[in-house]
This record gives structure tokens, C-alpha cells and sequence, in this order.
């Protein structure tokens, strides 16, 4: 009996014999992945015509004058959405400014100074926060923070920054303050956690170098580690700023859902997310009805302009950054 000797180092490696259905099965694959991606697109695109069908009478009816129109008259049938989507993006923004701070602040604690037992048991609560149901915080806002927000809050704000108008008027409690804050409370887990683990990604070496050349902790986090995964905290944020703008359940609890655009932060507002939780059963025409569909359209556009606008802010940090290496 002989037996084949293992070929040389130098020799080639045997062909692997290719399956009967291999080739088949490549293709197979490669167009069911296919199919995957393009329903994704198709969703999008069937989504957008169906709110463009269901809100062409009031497209017709309003025209673009529909979105810089302040009045919202269901009885006279007629509409406009400018109180809505100032009361969103004001109240979004609100939350941002509020909340990107205190995330960033955790983030690098949580990487940077917390011991190991801390850092897992924050991780912990704040992955709890964001378990926690809409509604639960509306109500906590009703019952807890708009309080507070009209007896310490408001009031103190009035007292240093009284004399402008953003901290001026009767102090409710409830109103554009009080939804900014709710929506903070809400994004903060979203924002302090992806930008945990980008931090986290950041490598050794970055921080080793810093020290190495004698830089204090802050420096070594405020010009090394920061700065190095600027585009993922750029992405935690615009992820908060999603889940704020389509936010409905608590901030309509809180936000006093006035159709008027408010010239302080004390004063009730109302967003978009909030009038068609609050109206869409209550619509007895179809021109109000398909006010509310374009309503509706109105904050699906925002929401891909405001994607659309984060992919190109990461997409020229990552360009900057690679020049830069």
C-alpha cells in the first residue's frame, strides 16, 4: 500500500473541489441581500407617497404657505403648521443644549475617572433610564417636575435673566421649559451611552502619549480623547436629536399644547408629534384630516434633512481627520 506524500512548501495547495449548487448559491445569496437593501429603500419611498397622496388636498388647498401660516382653525378649515414646527425644533434644541452637556460629562466619567464597580453600576442606572416607558415620564413630569419647574426654576431664571424675553412672562410650569427638560431627561441615556463606547474605543496609545509628555487628566481627555472620537459623539447626538423630534407621549403631557408660537420659555407650546396624537381622532373633515397627514410629512421630511445633514457633517469629520493624518 503507498501512501501520498504531503506536498512541499513550495508546492500548490490542492484545489477545493467546488460544490455542484456553489456557484448557484453565491447568486442565490447575493440577491436575497440585495432584495434586503432595496426593501429598505421601497419602505421609505412607499411611506413618503403614501402621506403625499393622503395630504394633497391640503397641499392644494394651503400650498408652501402651509408651513410660515401661524393660524389653526379646525372650524373654518384652516390650517398652519409654522406654531408646530417651531414648538418642535425649539423644544429639540432645548433638550439638546441641555442634555449634551450632562451625556458627554457621564461618557467621561464612566471611561475616564469612575473605578471599574462605579462604572458598571452607573452604566447600569442609565441603561435602566432609557428603559423606562414615555408615558411613566409624562406623568412623573406632570406630578413631579412641572412643580418644581414653577415654584424653584422658573422663578430663578426670572430673577437673573428676567429682562430678556426668553425668561420673561407668567411662570405655569408648564410650557416649553418643562418639554425641553423631559426631553433631556429622555435623550440623556442615548446620547451618554453611544458616546461611552466611542470613547472607549479610543486607543491607549492616544492617552499614553499625552502622558508621556506630562498632561494632566484634563488635557489628555480634552485634546486627545475628545477629539479623536468627535465623529461618533457627533452620531450620539444626532441620534438623540431623533428620538426628541418624534418624542409625543411625554412632551404633549408637559408642553402645555398651545397652537401659538411662544416668545418665552415659560409660555405653553405645542409639536407636531403632539397635535396628531392629540387631534388625528378628532379631525371631522377631511381637510383637517389631510392637514394633519401633511403634518405628519412635515416632520418625516425634517427627519431624513436632519439625517441627511448628519451624514454629512460625519462624512467631513472623517474626511478632515484622514488629511490630518
Amino acid at each position: 500500500m503507498s501512501y501520498a506524500l504531503p506536498a512541499g512548501r513550495g508546492a500548490p495547495l490542492p484545489a477545493v473541489p467546488r460544490s455542484r449548487g456553489g456557484r448557484g448559491g453565491d447568486v442565490g445569496f447575493r440577491v436575497l441581500l440585495t432584495v434586503f437593501g432595496v426593501a429598505v429603500i421601497v419602505l421609505v419611498a412607499a411611506i413618503a407617497c403614501v402621506l403625499i397622496g393622503a395630504a394633497m388636498p391640503s397641499i392644494r388647498r394651503f400650498g408652501p404657505a402651509f408651513l410660515w401660516t401661524s393660524r389653526w382653525d379646525p372650524v373654518h378649515n384652516v390650517f398652519g403648521a409654522l406654531p408646530f414646527v417651531f414648538g418642535t425644533v425649539a423644544s429639540s434644541t432645548l433638550a439638546l443644549l441641555i442634555a449634551v452637556p450632562i451625556s458627554l460629562g457621564v461618557a467621561v466619567y464612566l471611561v475616564e475617572i469612575a473605578p471599574a464597580q462605579m462604572s458598571v453600576a452607573l452604566s447600569f442606572v442609565i441603561e435602566l433610564l432609557a428603559a423606562i416607558p414615555s408615558v411613566i415620564l409624562g406623568l412623573w413630569g406632570i406630578f413631579v417636575l412641572a412643580p418644581w419647574v414653577r415654584a424653584a426654576v422658573e422663578p430663578a431664571l426670572a430673577a437673573v435673566l428676567g429682562w430678556l424675553p426668553l425668561f420673561s412672562g407668567p411662570q405655569y410650569g408648564i410650557g416649553l421649559l418643562a418639554a425641553g427638560i423631559i426631553l433631556a431627561i429622555m435623550i440623556i441615556p442615548i446620547v451618554s451611552s453611544v458616546s461611552r463606547d466611542v470613547l472607549r474605543a479610543v486607543p491607549p496609545e492616544q492617552r499614553e502619549a499625552m502622558y508621556a509628555l506630562g498632561a494632566t487628566r484634563w488635557e489628555v481627555i480634552s485634546r486627545a480623547v475628545v477629539p479623536y472620537g468627535r465623529v461618533g459623539i457627533i452620531g450620539a447626538v444626532i441620534l438623540g436629536l431623533g428620538r426628541a423630534l418624534g418624542e409625543t407621549i411625554a412632551v404633549t403631557m408637559v408642553i402645555g399644547n398651545r397652537p401659538q408660537i411662544p416668545t418665552s420659555l415659560f409660555q405653553p407650546a405645542y409639536t407636531i408629534a403632539a397635535v396628531l396624537a392629540n387631534e388625528f381622532s378628532e379631525a371631522t373633515s377631511d381637510l383637517y384630516l389631510s392637514a394633519l397627514i401633511e403634518m405628519a410629512l412635515v416632520l418625516f421630511a425634517v427627519s431624513l434633512i436632519v439625517n441627511a445633514l448628519a451624514r454629512w457633517l460625519v462624512a467631513r469629520v472623517t474626511s478632515h481627520t484622514r488629511v490630518v493624518r
